[in-house]
C-alpha cells in the first residue's frame, strides 16, 4: 500500500480505539487471534502425554531423556521463529505475518504425524515451534493494539490462560487416541498431531477478516489507511451496541521514519528503558525455567512415581490444565484494578512458595496421588496468572515500532534459559526423588526472585494507553513542515 506524504500527521488513532466500548467486534479480535495460545496448549500437551508412548517399540521408541530433547527442540524453534517473524512483523505489518505463521504451524504439525526417527520427529517440532514462536510475537502485538486499554490486562490474561484450554483439550484427546485398545501404538500418536493441524486449518479462514493493526499503519506512514480501518470499526461498534460513540480526547503527532533496525532495538532497551528491560527479563526468565521443567516432565513424574498407566495420563493432565486456566481468568481484572505491581508480586510469591513446599512433601513422601495433584493444581493457578502477566508486560511497555522485536526479545531470553530444563528435569525423574527435590526447589526459588524483581522495577501500567506508557519513535520528534492533521 502506497504510503502518506511524508510529513508530520495529527491524529486520534490510538485515543479512539482506546475509548470504543467493549464490543462483540472485540470478541472476534480476540477468538481469532487468541487461538495461538489454545493450538501451543493443544500441542505442548499432546507431547507431554504421549512422551511415555513415544518410548516403546512399536512408536519411536525414545528414551526417556530423548523424550526431553525434542521438547528442546520445539523450545528452539520457537526462539528462531520469534527472532525472525517478530522483524518481519514490526516492518511489515502484524496480518501478513500472524497468517503466516499460522500456516508455517499447521504445515509442521502435519509433518510431524509422518515422523519416523528421532531425527525426524525434533525437525518437524523445531519447525512447530518456529511457527508458534512468530505467532506469539505477531499475536500479541496486534492483540494489545487494538484492545481497550481499561480493558487491556484482563483480556491479554484471560487470552493467555486459553493456553490451558487448549492444554486440556489435548489431554482429554489423548485419553483416546493413546488408548492401545481403539488404536495401535504406532497409530495413534500420529493422529494427535493431524488432530490439531485440523483445528488451526479452521482458525486461518477467520483470521483473514481481522484488520491492520491501525497503530502499526499510523507509525509507519500509511495514516489515511488507519483511518479508513478505524472508522469501520467504529461504525460496527456502534451497529452492535446501538448507540452513538462517545468523542475521543488528546491527540498525537507522528512523522514517517526509517524502519526500525535490531539496533534500534538495542538502543531502546539497554540505554532508553534499561530498568524495563532488567523488568523484563527477570519476569520471563523465571517463569519459563519453571514452567518449561514442570510442564514437560510432568507425565514422567505421574508414571514414575504414581504408577500412572500410559493411556491414563491426560486424564491427570485435566485439572492442572484447569488450574492454570482459573488462574488468568478469575484473577485477571484484579491486575486492572488493585494494578499489575503488587499483583505480579503476589502471584509469583505465592507460587514459588508452594512449589518448593510440593517438592518438599514429595520428597519425603507425605503425599498421594490426590494430595500431588492438589497442591499442583493450586500453585499453577497463581503461576499461570503471574505468567501471563510477564507477556502482557513486556508486550505493553516499549515503543510502537519495536513492540514484536521487543516480544521476541523477552520470550528468546526466557526460551534460552528454559531450553535445557524438560532435558534436565527429564534426568532428575531418572535418578531419584531427592534430584526431583532440588530441581523444584531451583525452579521455587527462580519465582521468588522474580518476585523481588517487580517489586523493585515493576511498571503501573494498569489503565494507561501504549502511547503513555512508551512514546512511539516516530512521535518523539517531528521533520520540518507543515503538520497535517486527521
Amino acid at each position: 500500500m502506497p504510503a502518506d506524504p511524508p510529513r508530520s500527521v495529527t491524529t486520534n488513532i490510538p485515543q479512539r480505539l482506546d475509548r470504543l466500548p467493549w464490543s462483540r467486534w472485540h470478541w472476534r479480535v480476540v477468538g481469532a487471534l487468541g487461538v495461538t495460545w489454545l493450538l501451543d496448549g493443544l500441542e505442548v500437551s499432546v507431547v507431554a502425554a504421549l512422551g511415555p508412548m513415544l518410548t516403546h517399540p512399536d512408536a519411536l521408541h525414545l528414551t526417556q531423556s530423548e523424550v526431553g530433547l525434542t521438547a528442546s527442540a520445539y523450545l528452539v524453534g520457537s526462539v528462531f521463529g520469534a527472532l525472525l517473524f517478530s522483524y518481519l512483523t514490526d516492518r511489515q505489518g502484524r496480518k501478513k505475518w500472524f497468517m503466516i505463521t499460522l500456516a508455517l504451524y499447521l504445515t509442521a504439525t502435519v509433518l510431524t504425524a509422518f515422523s519416523w526417527d528421532l531425527i525426524s520427529f525434533m525437525l518437524f517440532r523445531f519447525l512447530t515451534g518456529a511457527g508458534i514462536g512468530g505467532e506469539y510475537a505477531a499475536i500479541n502485538s496486534a492483540i494489545d493494539e487494538l484492545i481497550p486499554a481499561r480493558s487491556r490486562g484482563h483480556t491479554d490474561l484471560a487470552i493467555n490462560g486459553t493456553w490451558w484450554l487448549g492444554s486440556a483439550a489435548g489431554a482429554l484427546l489423548t485419553l483416546w487416541l493413546l488408548n492401545p485398545t481403539i488404536f495401535p501404538e504406532s497409530i495413534g500418536w500420529r493422529l494427535c498431531f493431524l488432530f490439531g493441524a485440523v483445528l488451526g486449518g479452521a482458525i486461518i479462514i477467520v483470521r483473514r477478516v481481522i484488520p491492520e493493526s491501525p497503530r502499526w499503519l499510523m507509525t509507519h506512514g500509511h495514516v489515511r489507511d488507519a483511518e479508513a480501518i478505524v472508522s469501520q470499526i467504529e461504525q460496527q461498534v456502534s451497529q452492535e451496541q446501538g448507540l452513538a460513540l462517545a468523542e475521543s480526547a488528546g491527540h498525537i503527532t507522528v512523522h514517517p521514519r526509517p524502519h526500525a533496525t535490531i539496533m534500534t532495538v538495542a538502543r531502546e532497551l539497554f540505554q532508553s528503558y534499561p530498568r524495563r528491560t532488567v523488568l523484563g527479563i527477570g519476569l520471563m526468565v523465571t517463569q519459563s525455567f519453571m514452567y518449561n521443567a514442570v510442564s514437560f516432565t510432568y507425565p514422567l513424574l505421574l508414571t514414575t512415581y504414581y504408577a500412572v498407566a500410559t493411556s491414563e495420563v491426560g486424564m491427570y493432565l485435566v485439572p492442572l490444565a484447569l488450574g492454570n486456566f482459573l488462574g488468568p481468568l478469575l484473577l485477571g481484572r484484579f491486575f486492572d484494578t488493585i494494578g499489575r505491581k503488587p499483583m505480579i508480586t503476589l502471584t509469583y510469591g505465592i507460587a514459588g512458595i508452594l512449589l518448593m513446599l510440593t517438592g518438599y512433601l514429595f520428597w519425603v513422601g507425605s503425599l498421594t496421588l490426590a494430595t500431588q495433584m492438589l497442591l499442583w493444581s493450586l500453585m499453577f493457578f497463581f503461576a499461570s496468572a503471574g505468567a501471563s502477566a510477564a507477556y502482557l508486560t513486556v508486550s505493553e511497555i516499549f515503543p510502537m515500532e519495536i513492540r514484536a522485536m521487543a516480544i521476541a526479545f523477552f520470550f528468546v531470553v526466557a526460551q534460552g534459559a528454559g531450553v535445557v530444563a524438560p532435558w534436565l528435569y527429564g534426568l532428575l525423574i531418572e535418578t531419584s526423588a531427592t534430584s526431583v527435590f532440588y530441581g523444584y526447589l531451583v525452579g521455587g526459588g527462580m519465582m521468588l526472585v522474580g518476585a523481588a524483581i517487580e517489586l523493585c522495577f515493576g511498571i503501573n501500567a494498569e489503565g494507561r494507553s501504549l502511547e503513555q506508557l512508551a512514546t512511539p519513535l516516530s512521535a518523539r520528534s517531528a521533520p520540518e513542515g507543515p503538520a497535517q492533521s486527521t
